[in-house]
C-alpha cells in the first residue's frame, strides 16, 4: 500500500510570466484554492497514471497527506472530488480513498491523458489511443468532406497556416494541429462525434509533443494534413478518409519510434 511516510517537498506554484523565474519560488500557502488542489490532483493523477499506485490501494488519510506536502485539508478533499470526477478513485467513510481499476478510469479525459504523458507512457495505452484515432478521425473526415462548410474550411486553412509558421515544435503550433482537428470534427455535424474533440485533440497534442522529447520530429507531418484538407475541400470523402487514415498511421510510426530512442 502506498503511503507518505517519505515526505516529498511542499508543493509550490508555478511560476507565472510576470514572475521572476530566477528567483526562489514561494511556498504555497494554505487553503489558495484551485491552483493548489489542481497541482495536488496533478501530482496524484501522475503517480497513479505511472503506477506508483496500483488499483486498490489506499491513498494516505486525508490528514496525514496534507501534512505530508504541507496542504491543505480542504484542498486536498478537492483534488480527491477531481480524481473522483475521473473515475482514478473512490472515498468512502472509513474505508479511505482507494484507486479504481484502470476499467473505471476515464482515460480520454484530456487531464488524464496529460498525466498519463507526463512520464513515460504505456506502449500499449499509445497504441490504444491510435487505435481510436484511427476509427474516429477517417470516419470524421469522410462525413467533413460532404457536410463542410465555408466557415470550417476557413478555420482548417488558418490552422495549417499557424502549424508552418510556428511548427509543431511549438506550442502555438500545436494548438493550431489541435484546432485542425477540432475543425474537422466540427464539420462532421454530429453531435456525438464533436463531443470528442476535445480528447481527440489531446492525444494530438500530447504525442505530438512526446515525439520530440528526445529530438526532432521523425519527419514533417503537416503535407499529411494539407492532404486531409484538400480533400474535405473538395468534398472528396473517399479521400479524405484515406488522408486522414494515413495521417494517423504515419503518427503511430514515428510514436513507436520515439519511444523506442
Amino acid at each position: 500500500m502506498k503511503t507518505f511516510a517519505d515526505a516529498p517537498p511542499p508543493l509550490m506554484d508555478a511560476p507565472t510570466a510576470a514572475e521572476d523565474t530566477t528567483a526562489a519560488t514561494p511556498r504555497v500557502r494554505r487553503g489558495t484554492g484551485r491552483r493548489l488542489h489542481g497541482a495536488i490532483a496533478h501530482k496524484l493523477g501522475t503517480a497513479i497514471l505511472a503506477g506508483e499506485y496500483l488499483p486498490g490501494d489506499i491513498l494516505s488519510g486525508e490528514v496525514a497527506f496534507s501534512e505530508a506536502l504541507d496542504v491543505s485539508r480542504s484542498a486536498y478533499r478537492e483534488a480527491v472530488q477531481v480524481l473522483t470526477a475521473k473515475g482514478l478513485v473512490e472515498s468512502r467513510p472509513k474505508a479511505g480513498t482507494r484507486v479504481l481499476p484502470r476499467s473505471r478510469w476515464n482515460l480520454l479525459d484530456p487531464d488524464v491523458l496529460a498525466w498519463a504523458f507526463a512520464g513515460e507512457p504505456d506502449i500499449a495505452f499509445v497504441r490504444g489511443l491510435f487505435e481510436l484515432r484511427a476509427i474516429v478521425e477517417p470516419a470524421a473526415a469522410a462525413l467533413a468532406a460532404e457536410r463542410r462548410e465555408r466557415t470550417d474550411l476557413k478555420i482548417m486553412k488558418d490552422a495549417l497556416a499557424a502549424m508552418r509558421r510556428h511548427t509543431l515544435a511549438t506550442e502555438a503550433g500545436r494548438a493550431a494541429d489541435r484546432e485542425f482537428h477540432d475543425a474537422v470534427l466540427t464539420a462532421t455535424r454530429n453531435d456525438a462525434l464533436i463531443v470528442l474533440s476535445a480528447s481527440i485533440g489531446a492525444a494530438v497534442s500530447w504525442t505530438t509533443q512526446f515525439k520530440q522529447r528526445a529530438r526532432a520530429l521523425p519527419r514533417n507531418p503537416i503535407p499529411d494534413h494539407v492532404l486531409v484538407y484538400d480533400a474535405i475541400a473538395a468534398g472528396d470523402a473517399t479521400a479524405a478518409s484515406n488522408a486522414m487514415r494515413t495521417l494517423v498511421d504515419l503518427a503511430l510510426e514515428d510514436t513507436k519510434l520515439a519511444m523506442r530512442r
